[in-house]
């Protein structure tokens, strides 16, 4: 059975939903679902814009046969080649042999590399600034090279205002009927999802992400709708979408308030950080969260790490060095180019405490822009009463960095 919606008075969502999927990409979990986002184009021509995951392609087949209503499917738009957006591509080309795909050089490249037979058909390039133009509708190529691949382009519809936002502007969680960012409390529901979905996948190509949204700048007026291939689309207060992916993409903190994260083996390290978190909310500190690094996927740990401007990192010494967990922690902030935090250190060691300086080392030494506070809290095996000064100074120092006026 068909399942589809209308964006537009021409333009149809053809896409499906996903809940039997654990990893998105094999690497995070997705308990929500997720959507994998396909749009069709009712015009002179009609054209199909991106496919489906290869497991959602009967849906695809499905909603695309019932929009077209026995019409030839004229275009195929490709605007990125990941395959959870384009392993529909050669069933499409089987049940539609006439249609002509459009894409970029490095897309048709990367086509033939997955073995999509393709070349019986006819292929156009397109770059950067071309126009192309189905009837009544004519749409302009921009290219977005790492957002997050090197082929992604987006297309901008310069007659109904629609731009296809290929992976931008998209978002874990399936659709489950909804369709439109205004159907759903955002806010309250989405945002920590949308937030993880960007600062794990596309979180190191900050600067290509500001790149795009540079591009995008001079048509800001123009864009009605933002149709991305994960997630809801976007038709209403597109602005505050656009200032959250500028804030991540800059790598400036979404709020002020104080992550705490701990690596604890027994119980003591984790005593510590809620101690902290006690002491700060009772200086009206109540933007605190606190993580266990060792049962929180490193995803939602990243996420949240580009959510708040004050990190605590607070780790038990393992082997002398930093807890493994805690220290994959840590890489992983390396390898998503984080910056702009200011960290804390909770130490704890029952011999030769090294935790504390093995981590201050690798955020001044391995991150950037990042501030590490020289107040910390070194333990013996746990917290007792003669560092309650310690705890003090801490959770002062914290406050008193949060109550710093913003930079620039």
């Amino acid at each position: 059975m068909y399942c589809v919606r209308k964006v537009t008075n021409d333009l149809y969502w053809v896409g499906a939903n996903d809940h039997r999927l654990a990893l998105f990409e094999n690497c995070f979990p997705i308990p929500r679902g997720v959507s994998y986002n396909s749009y069709c184009l009712l015009d002179e021509k009609t054209v199909l814009f991106d496919t489906v995951d290869w497991s959602a392609c009967r849906q695809l087949l499905e909603n695309l046969a019932y929009v077209l209503d026995g019409r030839e499917l004229d275009y195929l738009l490709v605007n990125h080649l990941e395959p959870d957006h384009a392993a529909c591509i050669e069933e499409i080309l089987l049940r539609h042999p006439k249609v002509k795909l459009i894409s970029n050089e490095k897309a048709f490249m990367l086509m033939r590399q997955f073995g999509f037979h393709v070349d019986g058909h006819e292929c156009i390039e397109v770059k950067e600034g071309d126009t192309f133009s189905f009837g009544k509708h004519t749409v302009t190529f921009v290219a977005a090279p790492m957002v997050h691949w090197p082929e992604a382009m987006v297309t901008f519809d310069t007659t109904n205002g629609v731009l296809f936002s290929a992976d931008a502007f998209g978002s874990f969680i399936a659709l489950d009927g909804k369709l439109f960012a205004d159907e759903v409390n955002f806010d309250r529901d989405w945002i920590d999802e949308a937030r993880r979905y960007l600062t794990n996948i596309v979180g190191k190509y900050g600067p290509h992400i500001q790149l795009l949204l540079g591009k995008a700048a001079g048509i800001l007026d123009q864009i009605k709708y933002i149709c991305p291939l994960h997630g809801p689309v976007w038709r209403k207060d597109l602005g505050y979408f656009i200032d959250k992916y500028d804030k991540w993409s800059r790598y400036e903190p979404e709020v002020k308030g104080v992550m705490i994260v701990y690596a604890s083996m027994y119980g003591n390290t984790e005593a510590a950080a809620q101690a902290l978190a006690a002491k700060l909310c009772e200086r009206g500190i109540t933007d605190v969260a606190v993580y266990d690094v060792s049962n929180t996927h490193v995803s939602y740990l990243i996420s949240e790490s580009f959510k708040y401007s004050h990190i605590v990192l607070a780790s038990v010494t393992y082997n002398l060095g930093i807890y493994p967990v805690m220290k994959n922690y840590l890489e992983d902030m390396k390898a998503l180019n984080l910056q702009n935090r200011t960290f804390a250190i909770i130490e704890n060691g029952s011999w030769a405490v090294k935790s504390g300086d093995l981590m201050q080392k690798f955020v001044e030494e391995e991150l950037k822009n990042m501030t590490v506070l020289n107040e910390r809290l070194s333990i013996a095996s746990s917290l007792h009463a003669d560092k309650a000064v310690e705890l003090d100074k801490l959770a002062d120092a914290l406050a008193e960095s949060l109550a710093e006026p913003e930079k620039g």
